[in-house]
């Protein structure tokens, strides 16, 4: 009973999270007030949780069906891959985000000169790209284990703490790229180029006269700025400690809604707080009833 309980938990959070960033970049291609640089790194943000929990809940979901809960060396490595690649795929697209918000806020004149088609497609592409290459040297020095003192993987997917955990390999080089380049690189860069830009984003805010206008400058932001509090604080329990005090049990928790929570916050909280999501939404729902009953007048006089 209580598996049953829990694969279906698992599964409406898949399919919310699925639902919600699908209904995300819907609207996005079909309302045409919507194709703004926000919105386009938004999409980018709603791929990636699409394909963050595809990559983690997947297998969840399998195993609860078939009962085998067996997954392979290689498909392991793949899975860590993935999962961390995607992970800093996001904070480097939350990083060009807060960029974003930057011009419009403290350049908003330049705005659309600044924001342009080519830098944000360059800038988004650049994010995806680093994040994968980021990962490579991680991959390869797990993949060159031989070693393992259980086969049995204490997590609901393959992560990287609980594969350090179980090897028996010397993990120093590995610990050492994790620090180095997993945290001070993908993860501090990114948090200090964000900070730096809210930095200059609020001294702006507080030198505008209108409480009205600083009200809708920090609208403007508030999203953006909950979803990075969310991720960064999540993962910063996650990763930023060394290997040694990681208790996998506390971990388990923190990795199920940085994995799946937060990619259903996203939308929810980009919907509900986003005056431009809300009236895309009414007017599309407007278009569609309008479509309906139009057909329904042709078929009468038909």
């Amino acid at each position: 009973m209580i598996q049953i309980v829990i694969f279906l938990l698992v599964l409406l959070i898949y399919l919310f999270t699925v639902g919600g960033n699908l209904t995300i970049l819907l609207l996005f291609c079909l309302d045409p007030q919507l194709h703004t640089p926000m919105y386009f790194f938004l999409c980018n943000l709603s791929i990636l949780d699409i394909s963050c929990s595809t990559n983690n809940l997947n297998n969840v979901l399998i195993s609860f069906i078939s009962g085998d809960n067996r997954v392979s060396v290689l498909g392991c490595i793949v899975q860590i891959f993935i999962f961390l690649s995607l992970t800093c795929d996001e904070l480097l697209i939350l990083t060009a985000m807060s960029y974003d918000r930057y011009v419009a806020i403290c350049n908003p004149l330049r705005y659309n000169e600044v924001m342009n088609n080519k830098v944000c497609s360059l800038l988004a592409c650049v994010c995806w790209v680093i994040g994968f290459l980021n990962i490579l040297p991680c991959l390869l020095e797990i993949s060159s284990f031989t070693c393992y003192t259980s086969l049995e993987v204490n997590h609901f997917f393959c992560d990287i703490m609980p594969i350090i955990k179980l090897t028996c390999n010397d993990t120093t080089i590995l610990e050492l790229y994790i620090f180095l380049e997993g945290v001070l690189f993908a993860t501090f860069t990114p948090f200090i180029l964000t900070f730096i830009s809210y930095a200059f984003i609020i001294s702006t805010i507080l030198r505008i006269r209108s409480s009205v206008g600083r009200r809708k400058a920090f609208y403007t932001c508030s999203s953006h700025l909950t979803v990075v509090s969310l991720l960064y604080g999540t993962l910063s329990y996650q990763y930023f400690r060394p290997i040694s005090s990681v208790r996998l049990e506390s971990n388990k928790l923190y990795a199920m809604f940085n994995t799946a929570a937060v990619p259903i916050l996203n939308p929810l909280i980009y919907s509900l707080k986003n005056k431009d999501m809300i009236a895309a939404m009414k007017r599309r729902l407007c278009c569609f009833k309008t479509s309906v009953k139009e057909k329904k007048n042709k078929k009468q006089t038909n």
